[in-house]
């Protein structure tokens, strides 16, 4: 099997993209990628980002296309050209104002993550001592965010927080890129009872790549990752499974600052105990951008996943939760 066989969905990458990291990018195999546009950037700012993507859309047209829908997905593949869906990973381009997530989701935003490790006005982050859950103004962003059909993602949220959400929400939330604690316990990682309720819930956990996340870090091995998703492919079901590669590409130290950092600390934050140091880790070496698709495939098939699996975990499951997820759901209300 090859990356060409199947569809591939990445649903976390923060590159500095120009024309030869898009063509790297469909070189790879990749049909969908969740972009970052934002971690700490308030409205204005975001608005900013998003011209640039417009103007990415319109310079680069012959090979990406945006994804306002799930069947937006099977249009770029007719094309063949890569889907691109807008995501925040903090939720400061809402501001103070719930009035604003409709107006990101019309700017084409589906994903909105409710803190970055940080206490947002929402919810926890990962790296706080304490744990409050989801805030009031986080419950009625929750209900907003289900109403438009804009996917909830925990990835960077701390435990009560994030099992609040699979309660309180009801669509079925997303984890776009962590893994399990019990393969590296770092405080981004989930724990089995983060991941059993969101399984039960129908919610996505996409496996990260990034070094901070894996056993090992650079040095873990594919064969090591990939047992890892056979595993909690048996604790979660099949179905629950993708990939959120959390691939970050084409960057300098400074904005290695401001995704730790923003404007909220006077010196570079690095998380708990400054573990992480104050460079770009090293991909390993079977990952080191997105040409690695294929070593994934292969990996894969070498821990005995069935083609049906492997499809699935590439993509299938992402573009199934998208289906269900984007479009409006009516209000509990009505």
């Amino acid at each position: 099997m090859n990356t060409n066989d199947i569809l591939i969905i990445d649903c976390l990458q923060y590159v500095n993209w120009n024309r030869e990291l898009f063509k790297e990018a469909k070189r790879g195999g990749l049909n969908v990628i969740h972009v970052t546009i934002a971690y700490w950037e308030n409205r204005k700012e975001v608005i900013q980002n998003i011209d640039n993507w417009n103007k990415h859309f319109t310079e680069h047209a012959d090979l990406i296309m945006p994804i306002r829908s799930a069947e937006d997905i099977q249009v770029a593949q007719d094309n063949n050209k890569i889907g691109i869906i807008f995501g925040f990973q903090n939720c400061s381009p809402v501001e103070d104002d719930v009035r604003l997530i409709e107006e990101m989701h019309h700017l084409g935003a589906r994903i909105m993550q409710l803190s970055y490790n940080n206490q947002s006005l929402l919810a926890t982050g990962c790296y706080e001592e304490r744990d409050s859950g989801i805030t009031r103004f986080g419950k009625v962003a929750i209900k907003e965010m289900n109403r438009l059909g804009m996917i909830i993602d925990m990835s960077h949220s701390a435990e009560h927080s994030t099992l609040q959400a699979i309660e309180i929400s009801t669509r079925p939330i997303a984890i776009t890129h962590a893994n399990p604690t019990t393969f590296h316990a770092a405080l981004r990682n989930k724990s089995n009872d983060v991941l059993k309720n969101l399984s039960q819930s129908k919610g996505m956990l996409g496996v990260s790549l990034y070094p901070f996340h894996l056993a090992k870090g650079s040095d873990c091995t594919l064969e090591e990752f990939c047992n890892m998703i056979y595993d909690t492919a048996e604790f979660m079901g099949i179905d629950r499974i993708g990939i959120g590669s959390d691939l970050c590409l084409n960057w300098d130290y400074t904005v290695l600052e401001w995704m730790r950092s923003g404007r909220w600390a006077l010196t570079p934050d690095f998380g708990e105990g400054n573990a992480e140091q104050p460079t770009w880790p090293k991909q390993p070496d079977w990952f080191k951008n997105n040409l690695g698709f294929q070593n994934l495939i292969d990996g894969l098939q070498a821990v005995s996943f069935s083609d049906q699996d492997i499809e699935k975990i590439m993509g299938k499951n992402w573009l199934n939760f998208f289906l269900s997820s984007f479009p409006p759901m009516p209000n509990k209300d009505s």
